[in-house]
Protein backbone atom coordinates (compact mmCIF):
# COMPACT_ATOMS: atom_id res chain seq x y z
CA UNK A 1 0.00 0.00 0.00
CA UNK A 2 1.58 3.31 -1.07
CA UNK A 3 1.51 6.70 0.62
CA UNK A 4 -1.44 7.97 -1.45
CA UNK A 5 -3.55 4.98 -0.41
CA UNK A 6 -2.65 5.46 3.26
CA UNK A 7 -3.62 9.12 3.02
CA UNK A 8 -6.90 8.22 1.31
CA UNK A 9 -7.83 5.81 4.12
CA UNK A 10 -6.91 8.43 6.69
CA UNK A 11 -8.98 11.10 4.94
CA UNK A 12 -12.04 8.85 5.07
CA UNK A 13 -11.60 7.45 8.58
CA UNK A 14 -9.94 10.26 10.53
CA UNK A 15 -13.08 12.00 11.79
CA UNK A 16 -14.59 8.74 13.07
CA UNK A 17 -11.33 7.71 14.78
CA UNK A 18 -10.72 11.07 16.47
CA UNK A 19 -14.36 11.23 17.54
CA UNK A 20 -14.29 7.74 19.06
CA UNK A 21 -11.03 8.38 20.92
CA UNK A 22 -12.31 11.70 22.22
CA UNK A 23 -15.43 10.08 23.59
CA UNK A 24 -13.44 7.35 25.34
CA UNK A 25 -10.62 9.50 26.72
CA UNK A 26 -12.55 12.70 27.32
CA UNK A 27 -9.54 14.59 25.96
CA UNK A 28 -9.87 16.12 22.50
CA UNK A 29 -6.21 17.07 22.19
CA UNK A 30 -4.98 13.64 23.30
CA UNK A 31 -7.32 11.93 20.83
CA UNK A 32 -6.13 14.01 17.89
CA UNK A 33 -2.47 13.54 18.80
CA UNK A 34 -2.91 9.76 19.15
CA UNK A 35 -4.67 9.54 15.81
CA UNK A 36 -1.87 11.52 14.13
CA UNK A 37 0.71 9.16 15.63
CA UNK A 38 -1.23 6.22 14.25
CA UNK A 39 -1.29 7.55 10.70
CA UNK A 40 2.42 8.40 10.93
CA UNK A 41 3.10 4.79 11.90
CA UNK A 42 0.87 3.60 9.05
CA UNK A 43 2.92 5.58 6.53
CA UNK A 44 5.96 3.58 7.63
CA UNK A 45 4.51 0.09 8.10
CA UNK A 46 1.71 -0.24 5.52
CA UNK A 47 3.95 -0.06 2.43
CA UNK A 48 5.74 -3.11 3.86
CA UNK A 49 2.67 -5.02 5.01
CA UNK A 50 -0.83 -3.72 4.43
CA UNK A 51 -3.37 -4.66 7.13
CA UNK A 52 -6.52 -6.61 6.28
CA UNK A 53 -8.63 -3.88 7.89
CA UNK A 54 -6.93 -0.48 7.49
CA UNK A 55 -9.56 1.40 9.51
CA UNK A 56 -9.43 -1.18 12.29
CA UNK A 57 -5.62 -1.00 12.34
CA UNK A 58 -5.71 2.79 12.64
CA UNK A 59 -8.27 2.67 15.44
CA UNK A 60 -6.38 0.00 17.40
CA UNK A 61 -3.03 1.75 16.98
CA UNK A 62 -4.44 5.14 17.93
CA UNK A 63 -6.08 3.58 20.99
CA UNK A 64 -2.74 2.10 22.09
CA UNK A 65 -1.06 5.48 21.64
CA UNK A 66 -3.79 7.10 23.74
CA UNK A 67 -3.34 4.49 26.48
CA UNK A 68 0.43 5.02 26.43
CA UNK A 69 -0.08 8.77 26.82
CA UNK A 70 -2.52 8.26 29.68
CA UNK A 71 -0.05 5.94 31.39
CA UNK A 72 2.37 8.83 31.42
CA UNK A 73 -0.16 11.06 33.10
CA UNK A 74 -0.26 10.05 36.74
CA UNK A 75 -3.24 12.28 37.41
CA UNK A 76 -5.33 10.31 34.92
CA UNK A 77 -4.89 6.81 36.35
CA UNK A 78 -8.62 6.49 36.78
CA UNK A 79 -9.14 7.06 33.05
CA UNK A 80 -6.42 4.55 32.26
CA UNK A 81 -8.26 2.00 34.35
CA UNK A 82 -11.35 2.67 32.31
CA UNK A 83 -9.51 2.37 29.02
CA UNK A 84 -7.78 -0.83 30.18
CA UNK A 85 -11.12 -2.61 30.24
CA UNK A 86 -10.26 -4.31 26.95
CA UNK A 87 -13.43 -6.28 26.42
CA UNK A 88 -15.76 -3.32 26.73
CA UNK A 89 -13.51 -1.03 24.74
CA UNK A 90 -12.80 -3.53 21.98
CA UNK A 91 -16.51 -4.06 21.40
CA UNK A 92 -17.05 -0.32 21.27
CA UNK A 93 -14.14 0.11 18.86
CA UNK A 94 -15.46 -2.66 16.60
CA UNK A 95 -18.75 -0.82 16.44
CA UNK A 96 -16.99 2.48 15.87
CA UNK A 97 -15.13 1.35 12.75
CA UNK A 98 -18.21 0.08 10.95
CA UNK A 99 -17.59 1.71 7.54
CA UNK A 100 -21.31 2.19 6.91
CA UNK A 101 -21.98 3.96 10.18
CA UNK A 102 -22.21 7.73 10.50
CA UNK A 103 -23.29 8.64 14.00
CA UNK A 104 -23.44 11.52 16.42
CA UNK A 105 -19.75 11.27 17.32
CA UNK A 106 -18.71 12.84 14.01
CA UNK A 107 -21.35 15.53 14.42
CA UNK A 108 -20.07 16.24 17.95
CA UNK A 109 -16.56 16.50 16.53
CA UNK A 110 -17.78 19.15 14.08
CA UNK A 111 -19.38 21.17 16.87
CA UNK A 112 -16.24 20.94 19.02
CA UNK A 113 -13.88 21.99 16.22
CA UNK A 114 -16.19 24.91 15.34
CA UNK A 115 -16.79 25.96 18.96
CA UNK A 116 -17.44 29.71 19.52
CA UNK A 117 -14.48 29.98 21.94
CA UNK A 118 -12.17 29.68 18.92
CA UNK A 119 -11.28 32.33 16.36
CA UNK A 120 -12.48 31.83 12.81
CA UNK A 121 -8.96 30.97 11.64
CA UNK A 122 -8.61 28.41 14.42
CA UNK A 123 -12.00 26.85 13.62
CA UNK A 124 -11.08 26.48 9.95
CA UNK A 125 -7.68 24.95 10.70
CA UNK A 126 -9.00 22.58 13.36
CA UNK A 127 -11.97 21.47 11.23
CA UNK A 128 -9.73 20.73 8.26
CA UNK A 129 -7.33 18.84 10.54
CA UNK A 130 -9.66 16.69 12.66
CA UNK A 131 -12.82 16.42 10.55
CA UNK A 132 -11.43 16.53 7.01
CA UNK A 133 -8.19 14.76 7.91
CA UNK A 134 -5.83 17.22 6.19
CA UNK A 135 -2.25 17.52 7.37
CA UNK A 136 -0.77 20.81 8.57
CA UNK A 137 1.17 20.98 5.30
CA UNK A 138 -2.00 20.58 3.22
CA UNK A 139 -3.82 23.26 5.22
CA UNK A 140 -0.85 25.60 4.88
CA UNK A 141 -0.81 25.09 1.09
CA UNK A 142 -4.55 25.64 0.90
CA UNK A 143 -4.46 29.00 2.66
CA UNK A 144 -0.94 30.05 1.62
CA UNK A 145 0.36 30.45 5.15
CA UNK A 146 3.50 28.95 6.71
CA UNK A 147 3.20 25.45 8.17
CA UNK A 148 4.26 26.68 11.65
CA UNK A 149 1.36 29.15 11.55
CA UNK A 150 -1.11 26.34 10.93
CA UNK A 151 0.48 24.18 13.60
CA UNK A 152 0.34 27.04 16.10
CA UNK A 153 -3.34 27.66 15.33
CA UNK A 154 -4.19 24.00 15.86
CA UNK A 155 -2.18 23.79 19.07
CA UNK A 156 -3.77 26.96 20.47
CA UNK A 157 -7.21 25.73 19.46
CA UNK A 158 -6.78 22.45 21.33
CA UNK A 159 -5.46 24.28 24.41
CA UNK A 160 -8.34 26.74 24.26
CA UNK A 161 -10.89 23.93 24.08
CA UNK A 162 -9.24 22.17 27.02
CA UNK A 163 -9.01 25.36 29.10
CA UNK A 164 -12.66 26.18 28.41
CA UNK A 165 -13.71 22.69 29.45
CA UNK A 166 -15.62 22.13 26.21
CA UNK A 167 -17.32 18.72 26.59
CA UNK A 168 -17.23 16.18 23.79
CA UNK A 169 -20.95 15.86 23.29
CA UNK A 170 -23.69 17.09 21.05
CA UNK A 171 -25.16 20.35 22.33
CA UNK A 172 -28.86 20.21 23.29
CA UNK A 173 -31.17 20.60 20.31
CA UNK A 174 -31.91 24.28 20.92
CA UNK A 175 -28.25 25.17 21.45
CA UNK A 176 -27.24 23.01 18.49
CA UNK A 177 -29.49 25.03 16.24
CA UNK A 178 -27.97 28.25 17.56
CA UNK A 179 -24.42 27.00 16.96
CA UNK A 180 -25.18 25.37 13.62
CA UNK A 181 -24.64 28.69 11.90
CA UNK A 182 -21.05 28.71 13.14
CA UNK A 183 -20.42 25.23 11.74
CA UNK A 184 -21.95 26.18 8.40
CA UNK A 185 -19.91 29.38 8.24
CA UNK A 186 -16.66 27.43 8.67
CA UNK A 187 -17.57 25.08 5.82
CA UNK A 188 -18.60 28.11 3.73
CA UNK A 189 -15.26 29.85 4.37
CA UNK A 190 -13.39 26.71 3.34
CA UNK A 191 -15.44 26.35 0.15
CA UNK A 192 -15.16 30.03 -0.73
CA UNK A 193 -11.37 29.87 -0.48
CA UNK A 194 -11.41 26.84 -2.78
CA UNK A 195 -13.76 28.34 -5.35
CA UNK A 196 -11.90 31.67 -5.66
CA UNK A 197 -8.54 31.77 -3.92
CA UNK A 198 -7.93 34.97 -2.00
CA UNK A 199 -4.28 35.02 -3.08
CA UNK A 200 -1.64 33.10 -4.97
CA UNK A 201 -1.17 32.02 -8.55
CA UNK A 202 -4.23 29.80 -9.03
CA UNK A 203 -7.78 31.05 -9.46
CA UNK A 204 -9.23 27.84 -8.02
CA UNK A 205 -8.20 25.43 -5.30
CA UNK A 206 -10.50 22.52 -6.17
CA UNK A 207 -9.07 20.19 -3.52
CA UNK A 208 -10.03 22.69 -0.80
CA UNK A 209 -13.48 23.22 -2.30
CA UNK A 210 -14.15 19.49 -2.54
CA UNK A 211 -13.15 19.00 1.11
CA UNK A 212 -15.81 21.59 2.00
CA UNK A 213 -18.36 19.72 -0.10
CA UNK A 214 -17.45 16.49 1.67
CA UNK A 215 -17.95 18.19 5.04
CA UNK A 216 -21.28 19.61 3.87
CA UNK A 217 -22.44 16.18 2.69
CA UNK A 218 -21.47 14.65 6.04
CA UNK A 219 -23.32 17.37 7.92
CA UNK A 220 -26.39 16.93 5.71
CA UNK A 221 -26.40 13.19 6.46
CA UNK A 222 -26.13 13.88 10.19
CA UNK A 223 -28.61 16.77 10.26
CA UNK A 224 -31.15 15.86 7.57
CA UNK A 225 -33.91 18.04 9.01
CA UNK A 226 -31.96 21.31 8.87
CA UNK A 227 -32.86 23.17 5.63
CA UNK A 228 -29.84 25.47 5.69
CA UNK A 229 -27.47 22.51 5.77
CA UNK A 230 -28.98 21.38 2.48
CA UNK A 231 -28.92 25.00 1.28
CA UNK A 232 -25.17 25.21 1.83
CA UNK A 233 -24.62 21.83 0.18
CA UNK A 234 -26.69 22.98 -2.81
CA UNK A 235 -24.71 26.19 -3.09
CA UNK A 236 -21.40 24.31 -3.02
CA UNK A 237 -22.49 21.69 -5.56
CA UNK A 238 -23.96 24.23 -7.99
CA UNK A 239 -20.94 26.51 -7.74
CA UNK A 240 -18.45 23.67 -8.12
CA UNK A 241 -20.35 22.48 -11.20
CA UNK A 242 -18.84 25.42 -13.10
CA UNK A 243 -15.23 24.64 -12.14
CA UNK A 244 -14.36 22.74 -15.37
CA UNK A 245 -15.27 25.79 -17.47
CA UNK A 246 -13.82 28.53 -15.25
CA UNK A 247 -10.22 28.22 -16.37
CA UNK A 248 -8.32 27.60 -19.59
CA UNK A 249 -5.80 24.75 -19.83
CA UNK A 250 -3.06 27.19 -18.77
CA UNK A 251 -5.02 28.14 -15.64
CA UNK A 252 -6.09 31.58 -16.84
CA UNK A 253 -9.65 32.59 -15.81
CA UNK A 254 -12.61 32.31 -18.18
CA UNK A 255 -15.34 34.87 -17.47
CA UNK A 256 -18.93 33.71 -17.07
CA UNK A 257 -20.02 35.11 -20.42
CA UNK A 258 -17.23 33.23 -22.18
CA UNK A 259 -17.62 29.85 -20.46
CA UNK A 260 -18.54 26.77 -22.45
CA UNK A 261 -21.57 25.68 -20.46
CA UNK A 262 -21.38 22.23 -21.99
CA UNK A 263 -18.38 21.73 -19.69
CA UNK A 264 -20.41 22.42 -16.57
CA UNK A 265 -20.75 19.28 -14.45
CA UNK A 266 -24.31 18.05 -14.99
CA UNK A 267 -24.11 15.52 -12.15
CA UNK A 268 -23.09 18.24 -9.69
CA UNK A 269 -25.96 20.43 -10.94
CA UNK A 270 -28.43 17.61 -10.37
CA UNK A 271 -27.07 16.99 -6.86
CA UNK A 272 -27.28 20.71 -6.15
CA UNK A 273 -30.87 20.97 -7.35
CA UNK A 274 -31.84 17.95 -5.24
CA UNK A 275 -30.27 19.55 -2.17
CA UNK A 276 -31.98 22.85 -2.98
CA UNK A 277 -35.35 21.07 -3.08
CA UNK A 278 -34.70 19.78 0.46
CA UNK A 279 -33.65 23.24 1.57
CA UNK A 280 -36.91 24.69 0.27
CA UNK A 281 -39.16 22.69 2.57
CA UNK A 282 -39.49 25.48 5.17
CA UNK A 283 -38.45 28.54 3.20
CA UNK A 284 -34.97 29.47 2.05
CA UNK A 285 -32.35 30.90 4.38
CA UNK A 286 -29.19 32.78 3.36
CA UNK A 287 -27.39 29.74 1.94
CA UNK A 288 -30.54 28.48 0.26
CA UNK A 289 -31.11 31.84 -1.43
CA UNK A 290 -27.53 31.87 -2.72
CA UNK A 291 -28.08 28.35 -3.99
CA UNK A 292 -31.26 29.50 -5.75
CA UNK A 293 -29.21 32.20 -7.49
CA UNK A 294 -26.65 29.59 -8.56
CA UNK A 295 -29.49 27.36 -9.78
CA UNK A 296 -30.84 30.20 -11.92
CA UNK A 297 -27.44 30.48 -13.60
CA UNK A 298 -27.30 26.70 -14.03
CA UNK A 299 -30.67 26.67 -15.79
CA UNK A 300 -29.71 29.33 -18.34
CA UNK A 301 -28.16 28.42 -21.71
CA UNK A 302 -26.23 31.72 -21.80
CA UNK A 303 -25.62 34.95 -19.90
CA UNK A 304 -28.10 36.77 -22.15
CA UNK A 305 -30.81 34.17 -21.55
CA UNK A 306 -30.36 34.23 -17.77
CA UNK A 307 -33.39 35.33 -15.73
CA UNK A 308 -31.67 38.38 -14.26
CA UNK A 309 -34.93 39.78 -12.88
CA UNK A 310 -35.29 36.65 -10.73
CA UNK A 311 -31.69 36.98 -9.58
CA UNK A 312 -32.32 40.61 -8.55
CA UNK A 313 -35.34 39.51 -6.51
CA UNK A 314 -33.33 36.75 -4.85
CA UNK A 315 -30.54 39.18 -3.94
CA UNK A 316 -33.11 41.60 -2.52
CA UNK A 317 -34.49 38.78 -0.36
CA UNK A 318 -30.96 37.82 0.70
CA UNK A 319 -30.24 41.44 1.58
CA UNK A 320 -33.24 41.52 3.90
CA UNK A 321 -32.34 38.42 5.92
CA UNK A 322 -28.53 38.56 5.70
CA UNK A 323 -27.54 42.10 4.75
CA UNK A 324 -23.91 42.67 3.77
CA UNK A 325 -21.98 44.94 1.41
CA UNK A 326 -21.00 41.94 -0.71
CA UNK A 327 -24.67 41.06 -1.20
CA UNK A 328 -25.33 44.66 -2.25
CA UNK A 329 -22.44 44.57 -4.69
CA UNK A 330 -23.70 41.35 -6.23
CA UNK A 331 -27.18 42.83 -6.44
CA UNK A 332 -25.68 45.74 -8.36
CA UNK A 333 -24.21 43.32 -10.90
CA UNK A 334 -27.61 41.66 -11.33
CA UNK A 335 -29.36 45.04 -11.63
CA UNK A 336 -26.90 46.04 -14.35
CA UNK A 337 -27.82 42.94 -16.34
CA UNK A 338 -31.55 43.35 -15.75
CA UNK A 339 -32.00 47.13 -15.95
CA UNK A 340 -28.77 48.66 -17.22
CA UNK A 341 -25.50 49.98 -15.77
CA UNK A 342 -26.70 53.44 -14.68
CA UNK A 343 -29.02 52.13 -11.98
CA UNK A 344 -26.37 49.67 -10.83
CA UNK A 345 -23.71 52.39 -10.63
CA UNK A 346 -25.85 54.27 -8.13
CA UNK A 347 -25.84 51.20 -5.85
CA UNK A 348 -22.06 50.87 -6.09
CA UNK A 349 -21.47 54.57 -5.46
CA UNK A 350 -23.63 54.35 -2.35
CA UNK A 351 -21.44 51.50 -1.10
CA UNK A 352 -18.35 53.63 -1.69
CA UNK A 353 -19.90 56.64 0.05
CA UNK A 354 -20.65 54.54 3.12
CA UNK A 355 -17.14 52.97 3.01
CA UNK A 356 -18.60 49.51 3.59
CA UNK A 357 -15.96 47.55 1.66
CA UNK A 358 -12.71 49.45 2.25
CA UNK A 359 -9.66 47.97 0.58
CA UNK A 360 -11.59 45.39 -1.42
CA UNK A 361 -10.75 44.95 -5.09
CA UNK A 362 -14.34 43.90 -5.78
CA UNK A 363 -15.83 47.41 -5.63
CA UNK A 364 -13.51 49.02 -8.23
CA UNK A 365 -13.80 45.86 -10.34
CA UNK A 366 -17.58 46.18 -10.57
CA UNK A 367 -17.45 49.96 -10.89
CA UNK A 368 -14.93 49.67 -13.72
CA UNK A 369 -17.17 47.24 -15.60
CA UNK A 370 -20.19 49.52 -15.19
CA UNK A 371 -18.26 52.60 -16.32
CA UNK A 372 -17.03 50.66 -19.35
CA UNK A 373 -20.61 49.83 -20.32
CA UNK A 374 -21.54 53.50 -19.86
CA UNK A 375 -18.74 54.55 -22.22
CA UNK A 376 -16.75 56.37 -19.51
CA UNK A 377 -13.53 54.69 -20.53
CA UNK A 378 -10.85 56.80 -18.74
CA UNK A 379 -12.70 56.43 -15.42
CA UNK A 380 -13.24 52.74 -16.08
CA UNK A 381 -9.55 52.18 -16.75
CA UNK A 382 -8.59 53.95 -13.52
CA UNK A 383 -11.00 51.78 -11.55
CA UNK A 384 -9.73 48.55 -13.10
CA UNK A 385 -6.12 49.53 -12.45
CA UNK A 386 -7.03 50.27 -8.82
CA UNK A 387 -8.75 46.89 -8.58
CA UNK A 388 -5.62 45.19 -9.94
CA UNK A 389 -3.46 46.89 -7.30
CA UNK A 390 -5.79 45.73 -4.54
CA UNK A 391 -6.23 42.18 -5.85
CA UNK A 392 -3.98 39.55 -4.23
CA UNK A 393 -4.82 36.70 -6.61
CA UNK A 394 -2.42 36.78 -9.55
CA UNK A 395 -4.86 35.21 -12.03
CA UNK A 396 -7.60 37.72 -11.22
CA UNK A 397 -5.09 40.57 -11.33
CA UNK A 398 -3.98 39.58 -14.83
CA UNK A 399 -7.59 39.69 -16.06
CA UNK A 400 -8.11 43.15 -14.56
CA UNK A 401 -4.92 44.51 -16.11
CA UNK A 402 -5.83 43.04 -19.46
CA UNK A 403 -9.24 44.71 -19.35
CA UNK A 404 -7.69 48.01 -18.32
CA UNK A 405 -5.21 47.80 -21.20
CA UNK A 406 -8.03 47.53 -23.73
CA UNK A 407 -9.36 50.91 -22.64
CA UNK A 408 -7.85 54.14 -23.88
CA UNK A 409 -7.85 57.57 -22.33
CA UNK A 410 -10.12 58.81 -25.07
CA UNK A 411 -13.45 60.21 -24.03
Amino acid sequence: MDTAEVEAVWRIESARIVAALTRFTGDFGLAEDAAQEAVAEALVSWPLSAPASPSGWLMATARRRAIDAIRRRAALKDRYALLAADVALDSAVDEEIDPDRIDDDVLALMFVSCHPVLSREARVALTLRVVAGLSSEEIARAFLVPVPTVQARITRAKKTIAAAGVPFELPPAAERRERLGGVLSVIYVIFTEGSTATSGEGLLRPDVAYEAIRLARTLAALQPDEPEVHGLLALCELTAARFPARTNPDGSPVLLEDQDRRRWNISAIRRGLAALAKASTRGLGPYGLQAAIAATHAAAPSVEATDWDRIVVLYEALGRIAPSPVVELNRAVAVAMASGPAQALAIVDELIASDRLPGSHLVPTVRGELLTRLGRRPEARAELELAARLCTNQRERSVLLRKAATLTNEV
